[in-house]
């Protein structure tokens, strides 16, 4: 096809992010995500990096499109450039990473930087329609882009890109364009996402993948490890961060993030086979040690938010990057800065560039006006019929019950409020490490003991592990004590945020209330999530409170659900006794739900 990109035709854009971790596709078109989804979750291989050719064919096909109609296929980063940084650190640290060299030497050579290539073969498209941006313009179009600003402080923050580890832009558009100027940049190897993942691997949980588990575990301690983390990390007030490289490995070793000399100073590392208990006193200092680095974490955000707002004179503030998952941070953000609103992409980490590369090829690259519906919800994978649903079950002999989605929902609040745990599929496969509504595991958060049971015989992962509350937007105030000035509004309908619990919320839910009495809340509104919003509906009607425990369709170790197969995966392997796969309802035997129902009512 001729790739003319005037503004006189939609605009075409595929963006993609890929080896490192989370790789993903997402295709624009003028200006709106039409589809994106992580190549895990089609792979079925957590964080799967490899080049995403499923979530391309994916989000082509959604839009009913071929890699002939693209005008641009972007990659989110510059691998020459990474790979740059690749050999000049080992320089820098030359004999004692030459195993680490060595090993990334030949990744990069089979790989990574032959993207440009890879991707006009198994596309089979004009390599003239590659672009390559870079790694923290990438995050910071992913949130100026898709949020509802017209101008904005944009921070970005993660374990590095090419060089930088984190990033300042000032994000404006107006009737001339959109520009993403760079103001400042804070470069590798001092890294505020690589302390935390240093942290996350002393405390023995897996790099990339335990982050949240240490903010989760964070609120069981006291940050009483200040004057040893002063040791390795300070921050300025301007938000520079230096550390103590003495102290650290990742720069030189290929499997090691800390050095012998942080286990000296903070005491024995956590061995990752070992059972984790925050109760004991070794679980205690491991809480403790936790709770300082999500406080470290914290402060350095807020020093470099203030200064990203000072420097842009901006009263909006955006936020990317792996770091920008941090929730709690993200809530003391929301209730500390003068400020008047927050926006995350709700994919900020690594597969959130593969939108934020579409978006700036579309915005700041080619000029096309901004649009308010560029990602009106998270729902952008793909969609299954209840006619496909039914011919999976049919073909698979696997009982069910048909109901309209009223009945539905009666039906599920029902089988909550009882005290059974069940999981829902609906509509589209949803975008970004959270589930929302359209995959989701759900169960009473008035109910104490689902806690223990939703996390040792359904998840089958640690019991100290929180869960999130969603809540009708109507009643969210009533059980949250949300920011009156709304600067958490863009946070809190993707769980974005963790907020302190009232008085009554505390008192009625009891299973979504974490240890320090705060929550990582989802408000819900029809506008967003309309099929979600009902099933609550429902609930509150059936019980008198319109919330529900809500966490991932999925197992310890698994991406989330994407198909009915993987929904019915995890349904036959734990202790759900439930599954409603749109107007489909498949129950097991009634076991632990009899057994529950006589516990009396929460």
């Amino acid at each position: 096809m001729s790739h003319d990109v005037t503004s006189s035709k939609p605009l075409v854009v595929l963006g993609i992010s890929a080896h490192f971790h989370d790789a993903a596709a997402a295709l624009v078109i003028d200006g709106q995500v039409v589809a994106a989804i992580e190549e895990e979750r089609l792979s079925r291989k957590k964080h799967d990096a490899s080049l995403p050719l499923r979530a391309v064919a994916s989000c082509l096909a959604q839009a009913g499109l071929t890699a002939q109609d693209l005008d641009h296929v972007v990659f989110y980063e510059k691998p020459l450039r990474k790979f740059e940084r690749l050999l000049v650190g080992h320089l820098d640290a030359y004999p004692r990473a030459l195993s680490r060299f060595s090993r990334a030497l030949g990744t990069w050579l089979s790989d990574k930087l032959w993207v440009e290539q890879a991707l006009a073969r198994a596309l089979d498209i004009d390599p003239e329609i590659l672009l390559f941006a870079e790694h923290h313009g990438s995050h910071a179009a992913s949130a100026f882009l898709a949020s509802p600003f017209r101008e904005a402080a944009v921070l970005t923050v993660d374990g590095v890109g090419e060089w930088a580890a984190s990033a300042l832009h000032h994000g404006v558009s107006s009737e001339t364009g959109t520009r993403l100027d760079l103001l400042a940049e804070q470069r590798y190897p001092h890294s505020l996402g690589l302390l935390y993942s240093a942290l996350t691997a002393y405390l023995g949980f897996e790099v990339n993948e335990g982050e949240y588990k240490v903010m989760g575990l964070a609120a069981y301690g006291e940050p009483r490890f200040g004057a040893e983390f002063e040791r390795f990390v300070t921050v300025a007030a301007d938000g520079v961060l230096r550390l103590d490289l003495d102290y650290f490995a990742f720069h030189r070793s290929p499997t090691q993030s800390f050095s012998k000399k942080l286990v000296k100073l903070l005491g024995p590392a956590r061995a990752p086979e070992h059972d984790f208990d925050p109760r004991t006193p070794e679980g205690r200092r491991y809480a403790d040690i936790a709770a300082t680095l999500q406080r470290v974490t914290e402060d350095a955000m807020l020093a470099m938010a203030r200064e990203a707002l000072r420097r842009t004179g901006s009263r909006n503030l955006c936020l990317a990057g792996g770091v920008a998952l941090n929730s709690a941070m993200n809530g003391r953000l929301a209730r500390e800065l003068d400020v008047d609103a927050i926006y995350v992409h709700p994919a900020a980490g690594d597969a959130g560039g593969a939108v934020g590369a579409a978006l700036w090829a579309t915005h700041v690259l080619h000029g096309r006006p901004r649009r308010e519906d560029v990602m009106p919800s998270c729902g952008l994978g793909p969609e299954y019929t209840s006619a496909s649903i039914a011919a999976f079950l049919a073909e698979s002999r696997i009982p069910s019950e048909s109901l309209h989605a009223g009945e539905m929902d009666q039906e599920i609040a029902r089988r909550v409020a009882r005290g059974e745990v069940g999981a829902v599929f609906f509509g589209r496969a949803e975008w970004g490490p959270r589930a929302l509504g359209g995959r989701s595991i759900i169960a009473s958060p008035q109910r104490a003991e689902m806690v223990d049971f939703v996390n040792t015989s359904v998840k089958f992962r640690e019991p100290f592990r929180p869960f999130a509350p969603a809540v009708l937007a109507e009643d969210a105030e009533t059980f949250f004590a949300l920011d009156p000035r709304g600067r958490d509004t863009y946070l809190t309908p993707y769980m974005l945020a963790v907020v302190p619990v009232t008085e009554r919320g505390a008192e009625a839910l009891p299973a979504t209330t974490h240890v320090d009495g705060t929550a990582r809340v989802q408000v819900v509104r029809p506008r967003e999530a309309p099929r979600f919003h009902a099933l609550l509906s429902a609930v509150k009607a059936e019980t008198g409170v319109g919330c529900l425990l809500n966490t991932s369709l999925n197992l310890k170790g698994e991406p989330l659900a994407t198909s009915p197969v993987d929904a019915y995966a995890v349904f036959a392997r734990s202790g759900l006794d439930f599954l409603v796969l749109e107007d489909r309802l498949v129950t097991k035997p009634a076991t632990r739900a009899s057994h529950a129902s006589t516990q009396g009512a929460p």
